[in-house]
Formats: structure tokens, sequence, C-alpha cells
């Protein structure tokens, strides 16, 4: 059986075969069961929040037919921007977990830190660094493939 952060990246190869950069998320139970996964789907439904997270969280959301998810994981292949670390905490999760960290865009670990704000109305548990160096290769390669030179 997969396990979170293996399902997250093959939801993230998807999302690169499509031609998304390649993030993949996955949102499992308390018994581990997948409850929502997704890979991003910004330009295919020329949406700008079709994160993979958002797309994961809202699935899973419509399985335990709840807009709280207190006793599920969240794991992505990528720190989640603020956007998505927003709905991470409005979502409730109880945890979150990804691969990469990023620097640039992240909303966890780097720049807003949402979970720190204090207006962040629920803080979930941190897991960073799954198998960072697969995901971050994943997005390297695929940023390099499209600008080449």
């Amino acid at each position: 059986m997969p396990t979170p952060i293996e399902i997250a990246l093959e939801e993230a190869a998807l999302a690169a075969a499509r031609g998304e950069v390649p993030v993949g998320a996955v949102v499992t139970g308390p018994d581990g069961a997948v409850l929502g996964r997704a890979g991003n789907r910004v330009e295919e439904l020329h949406d700008p929040s079709a994160h993979a997270e958002i797309l994961a969280l809202r699935q899973a959301a419509g399985q335990l037919r709840s807009p709280r998810l207190p006793d599920c994981t969240l794991t992505v292949t990528l720190e989640p921007c603020p956007m998505c670390a927003q709905a991470a905490s409005f979502f409730r999760v109880r945890r979150v977990a990804f691969g990469a960290y990023d620097p640039k865009g992240g909303g966890v670990e780097h720049g807003a830190r949402i979970f720190a704000a204090p207006s962040c109305h629920h803080a979930p548990e941190v897991i960073g660094g799954l198998r960072e160096g697969e995901c971050a290769t994943l997005l390297r390669d695929f940023f390099r493939a499209k600008r080449p030179g």
C-alpha cells in the first residue's frame, strides 16, 4: 500500500504530464484511508485556486460530508502557499505534511507563516521535508524543461 507522500508524488507526476506545475496532494483519515487526492489543475480549469491541496481538501470534505476535517492529514509534495495553508486551517486539518520547502512561495515555514499568525484560528501540526529531494527534483526538472537554456 503506497504511503501518502507516494500518492502525492503520483498526483504530482500526473499534473506534470498535463502541463501543470507538478504538485500533488492527498488527504487521509485517521485510519489512513484516502479521502481526497489531486494534482494541480490551474491551467486546465483556468482557475488560479485549483491547487492540489484545495482540490484534495474539497474531495475529502465531500466524502465526509463535513466542512471540517479535524482527524485528517493533508500531505503535499510542496510546502503549501499562503492560500493553501489558510485553507488547511479553515478545514481544521489535524496535520499538514509536505515534501519540498518553498522559500519563495511557501506559507507555512516561509513567507506569510500562516499558522504562526495571530489571526490564525487553527494551527495544525506541521511536518516538513518528506522525501524532500525527490519532491524538489520533480519541480526542478519540470521548470528546467519549460525554460531551456
